[in-house]
This record gives C-alpha cells, structure tokens and sequence, in this order.
C-alpha cells in the first residue's frame, strides 16, 4: 500500500475546497530511512547552525511585549544574543554586542531602554542602533571610529503579532517562509493576546527529538494515556505546506477510537464542558455529543463577550490546530490561548535542548470567565494580562511544573535519545500519522544541501 492510498482522517468533508479547515492535497516525501548522525554528531549540529538556523526565520517573541517606546526583549539562540526592540520607527533587532569589544550590553530579559549603555567601558547607543557616545573619543584615531560603529542590524517582522528575525544577509520573504495560508494565523487574533506564563527548561534529548514527538499524536496512547477519554488521537488529519509548514487538527471533546466506552460523558469531557461554559450536571447527550456542544457555547458566549470568533470555523472551536514552522516551533491555536512552543538546540551540546513555552491567552473583562483547564496553568497565575510575568528558568534537573503531560515528554524524551544511540537502531521508520515528521526532515535535508 502506497501513502497515498492509506486512509486518512478529514475532519470536515464539507470544508470548501482552498478554505483553511480543508484537507490539504497529498504530498510524496517518499519512504526513505534517515540516518541518526543528527541527533549526537556536533559535526552535524554545527552544519545546521550554518545552513539552517542562521538562514532560517525564527520566531523571537511576542509584539505583545513591546507596549511603550524603548521596550525591549532578548532572544537567545544557541550563542548568539539578540536584542528586539520597539523604537520610534517600530520593531527593529539588533545583535546584543558592543562594536567596541564585543561585550554584551544587556543582560535582563526584558525591560525597557532608549539607551544602551556597555557595561565595559560605557559606550552608548540609542536604541534604533545608532551610535550615541563614545567615551573618551578624543584618544581614539579619527579613521578607528569615523564609519560611526553602531550596533549591527538584523531582519525582522511582525506577522500576526508574531515576531520574526533572520540573521541571513538576504532573508526570503517572511510570508512565503512561513509556508502558511495568507490569513491561517491572523484569524486567532495572537496579536491581541497576551503572554501570562513564559517557561525554558532543558530537556535531555537532541532538539529534533524534541520537535518530532509534538509533530505526531501517534504516541498518545501509550505515552498519555489519560488523554483518550478526551482526544481522538486517531481521527487527527494532517496537513502538510510548502517550506516544511505542517499542521495537525486534533479533535478535542472526543473520546478517542481506541476507548472501550464511547458513550459515557467521563470527567474529563465533564471539565470541557464546565470550560465551555455549560453545566455538566445538565448536559443530557452522549459522548458523541460533546464536542458540537462545546463549540455551540463557545459561539454564544463570544458573542455575549463581544470576543471576535467570526475568522474561526466551528472546529476551530474546540480542536487544537496545532501549527508546525519550520525549524522549530508548534503552535497550539485555540480561539482563547495559543500555545507558542520552540524547540531551542544547546549551544554547545548536541543531545540536550531547550523547551520555550510561552502560554498566550485573550484577555476577557467579564469577572465569571475563567481560562480553560486544559491550558495547564499553576493555580495562583495572573490571567489579566496586565503583567508580563518573568520567563521561568529550569535545569535538566528540575521540575519545570508543566503538567502532567510535557512532564511524562520530559521524562521520556531522553529514553528515545538514548535507545537511539544503540547499534541496533538504525534510523527512523516513520509512519503516515509520522508524516509531518517525515516532511520535516525533508525540508531540513534540503536546507543542508544548501
């Protein structure tokens, strides 16, 4: 059997053709066997700094955290620091270094700063890059400082309240980067989201093993268990796009295929219901109910709270479209909260990475409304948006608080590093509810080539 002839789920057949809910067209990856030199090698690491990071669009952060002239936040990606910064003439970035010495200018993550001042020996610059000072001009050569060093610039974007940068010397074009759908993400309305839980921790595995167990619900069975009585991780349709894009529709407020019962309303679709805004205790319909009802609600209660639902479709109501953009984000959209994850490589070594999760919600002004359960978020944290709260730093060795599920990811993730390593693994065999990894991986080769 061939991929193309495999079943596939469609979570609407009826979705117009072209629309953003419609079953996109089969593409051929082919059935190759990568090699697992990527996942140790620093070789092969360095190579991806070269060809991929450094020549990629990154997602840097939220236009969310840029409010007031001269805010500003780091960006931190394997070695290099980056400055992104709201100035007069709006978002610019810049490399966190001094042209003087190359010393660091700023340390704290965020903040806000017309000035950059080094730490060195107090150089200044304003922060649209200009050079604003140097100290004790008078004793340097006139041809040593004439080009007037400023901070170096590079590319970056603000595209559906998302920031982007590009440390390549011609970046492409953002829009046709991304690989999405003109409109895909603006219907979320990101841009009027705001950041109220931002997480790194570092996790034991290379950064692909990272990015290939979110890219699959395959695993969910018997990784997360617990998931089945609310997730139909067999009726996932997956969806691939141009530049190594990819996306996943997950039903939500379903019982998964593999459950014995499907008609009892379990506590976990009770706690759906409960989010949605509808009393479980009076709900009378099955199982199979569930998840038209939690989008019905969700349409009136967004209509009572004057929240602009009109870019979703009634799936996007209760599904998680998770949202893939090459090299290494997910994006969890759902009409309240987005989920932004990125999977970050350790500067230094191959087999560890970095789990960047910032939990994005919509504000709501309505005392009653509260953020759904399933957004996984420790009980005491300020949902307002009035305060940006501080990125929490955790070590390979710490408790990162991320719930139930990312922690068994957390846990899990080293044991697939590790098996990897044995003389008797000889590389992946991906499946077609893999696809999305498979299309990864082409696009990563592909970007190796050069």
């Amino acid at each position: 059997m061939s991929a193309d002839t495999i079943p596939v789920a469609i979570i609407n057949p009826d979705a117009p053709a072209g629309s953003l809910e419609a079953k996109q067209p089969h593409i051929d990856n082919g059935a190759e066997r990568y090699g697992k030199e990527g996942y140790f090698s620093r070789d092969y690491a360095q190579r991806e700094w070269e060809k991929v990071w450094t020549q990629s669009w990154l997602i840097a952060g939220m236009a969310s955290d840029l409010v007031k002239e001269g805010d500003y936040f780091l960006f931190e990606i394997g070695h290099e620091s980056i400055i992104v910064t709201l100035t007069d003439e709006g978002i610019r970035a810049f490399y966190n270094v001094c042209s003087h010495r190359g010393a660091r200018l700023l340390y704290e993550e965020r903040g806000n700063k017309k000035v950059f001042v080094c730490p060195f020996h107090s150089w200044s610059f304003h922060n649209n890059g200009e050079l604003r000072r140097i100290t004790d001009e008078e004793t340097f050569q006139e041809q040593v400082v004439a080009h007037r060093p400023g901070l170096t610039e590079l590319a970056c974007e603000n595209h559906a309240g998302i920031i982007f940068i590009c440390m390549a010397d011609t970046p492409p074009p953002l829009q046709e980067a991304i690989g999405l759908p003109e409109g895909y993400l603006e219907g979320y309305n990101i841009d009027k989201m705001k950041v109220v839980r931002h997480v790194r921790s570092e996790w034991g595995a290379n950064w692909k093993v990272g990015v290939e167990a979110f890219y699959e619900s395959y695993h969910l069975h018997a990784v997360h268990p617990e998931t089945r009585g609310v997730m139909g991780d067999l009726n996932v349709q997956y969806d691939l796009y141009p530049n190594g894009a990819s996306r996943m529709i997950v039903p939500l407020g379903q019982v998964s295929p593999r459950a014995h019962d499907q008609l009892t309303v379990n506590e976990g679709l009770q706690i759906m219901l409960q989010d949605a805004g509808i009393d479980p205790d009076s709900f009378e319909g099955t199982a199979a109910d569930v998840r038209r009802a939690i989008q019905v609600s969700k349409r009136e209660r967004a209509e009572r709270l004057g929240l602009d639902y009109s870019k979703l479709v009634d799936g996007q109501l209760s599904d998680s479209w998770a949202t893939g953009i090459f090299p290494n984000v997910q994006i969890g959209c759902h009409p309240e909260a987005a989920f932004m994850m990125r999977f970050l490589p350790h500067p230094t070594d191959p087999e560890r990475f970095y789990y960047e999760t910032m939990t994005l919600l919509l504000p709501v002004e309505d005392p009653d409304y509260c953020p759904p359960g399933w957004m996984g978020l420790p009980e005491g944290t300020d949902v307002t948006g009035k305060t940006r709260p501080a990125t929490e730093h955790y070590t390979l060795e710490e408790d990162a608080n991320l719930g139930l599920v990312l922690s068994q990811d957390a846990a899990f993730l080293p044991v697939v590093q590790q098996g990897m390593r044995s003389r008797g693994f000889k590389g992946q065999l991906w499946g077609e509810q893999e696809q999305r990894l498979r299309h990864f991986h082409v696009e990563l080769e592909r970007r190796l080539a050069g």
